[in-house]
């Protein structure tokens, strides 16, 4: 497993990123948006964002039209388009009064979804009579914060895991825009704001992360008691729920890299794997996080006894043996396909964002030499 790239783009936390092709959109604690230019460990900036009268919370791109979605705290959404080389907002109707937290294209690219404090889901689409981005609200049961989503790929099914501590499935079905789908493991009869499942880990704490596995017959959520929770579907709303209790602080984002292996991250500052061999035997496998060697200095027993009295710790060594040194905020896609992930990237609050080599075959090798 190669080294990550590793992009220090200074000291503020890093709130949302993604990828496309060689540029990179990040949000940096601030109300503006940056484009940067990227090779192998470097970077220029190219565009900047702005529009937003607060925070940015989310960034996503869609590759296929050209376009990138913003959403802030100031409860409003953009989408931005080149046009002549020049990045231009577009007017979203989200229709909120609480700021917008989440926001992630659908798979086609005809709408996007944006969570939000009001306790609603916005599923936007784009209306060419007055040349703005309408919305629809996913409102019943939710009862608190939304604080992620992600789309099944067939268009329709969106999940979202919210600080009620419920993870649920909606049906976000607009007619005249969708297709029907056809019928999957979650539900025959989809129309708009249709509950297909609502799942909790049994142990109290808000829902951090949703995730669908490739295929979508599959559900992961990760929670702020510590657990990775997956959920199998079954017929007449029979599903099944496996929770994957871990020794780890909580984490924070997912991503499915197959059907069978999935990367969390959050305040533990590293990406752990979770996989399973029978598609039902789910169990923590270890940090992807190789670390970093650390270099000692040897002291004499005076100053060694100095350090102590003075500062009342044996050595001041703050940096952590990890490549972030505070909470992975995010874990992205970068190469490679839904089902078969190659790279992923991860955002942190140290300031960095890193890009990962994913490969299975070499993964065993490495983790073998870990040491706890």
């Amino acid at each position: 497993m190669s080294s990550p790239d590793i992009y220090e783009l200074g000291t503020a936390p890093v709130t949302a990123h993604c990828f496309h092709k060689n540029k990179l959109i990040v949000c940096q604690n601030t109300n503006d948006a940056s484009i940067y230019e990227y090779g192998h460990s470097n970077y220029k900036l190219e565009a900047t964002l702005k529009g937003h009268d607060k925070i940015i919370t989310s960034i996503d791109f869609a590759p296929k039209t050209n376009r990138i979605v913003t959403c802030s705290q100031d409860r409003n959404a953009y989408v931005w388009t080149n046009e002549g080389g020049v990045w231009k907002p577009g007017l979203v109707l989200l229709r909120i009064n609480r700021a917008a937290t989440f926001v992630r294209w659908s798979p086609n690219e005809e709408k996007f979804a944006v969570a939000s404090g009001a306790r609603c889901i916005a599923i936007c689409y784009f209306e060419e009579d007055n040349d703005w981005w309408a919305s629809k609200h996913l409102k019943k049961p939710i009862r608190s914060t939304v604080l992620s989503i992600d789309w099944h790929p067939n268009n329709v099914l969106l999940a979202a895991g919210s600080a009620d501590m419920k993870a649920r499935v909606f049906s976000s079905f607009i007619k005249g825009l969708d297709k029907k789908p056809t019928p999957t493991l979650w539900g025959d009869k989809l129309p708009f704001n249709t509950l297909c499942g609502e799942f909790s880990s049994g142990r109290g704490g808000w829902v951090h992360s949703v995730a669908f596995s490739p295929s979508g017959n599959v559900l992961a959520f990760a929670g702020h008691d510590s657990t990775v929770n997956i959920v199998y579907p079954g017929e007449g709303g029979n599903h099944t729920v496996i929770n994957l209790v871990s020794n780890h602080l909580s984490f924070r984002s997912l991503l499915w890299t197959n059907e069978s292996q999935i990367v969390a991250a959050g305040f533990d500052c590293v990406p752990v794997l979770f996989e399973t061999k029978n598609n039902r035997d789910w169990h923590f496998s270890g940090s992807l996080d190789i670390g970093r060697k650390k270099i000692s200095q040897t002291s004499s027993v005076l100053n060694r006894f100095k350090t102590m009295d003075s500062r009342g710790e044996l050595e001041n060594d703050v940096i952590l043996n990890t490549v972030h040194q505070n909470t992975i905020n995010e874990i992205r896609l970068y190469a490679g396909s839904r089902e078969n992930v190659t790279h992923y990237s991860t955002a942190g609050v140290d300031g960095k964002v890193v890009i990962w080599e994913f490969d299975p075959s070499q993964l065993v090798a490495d983790l073998s030499n870990l040491k706890v």
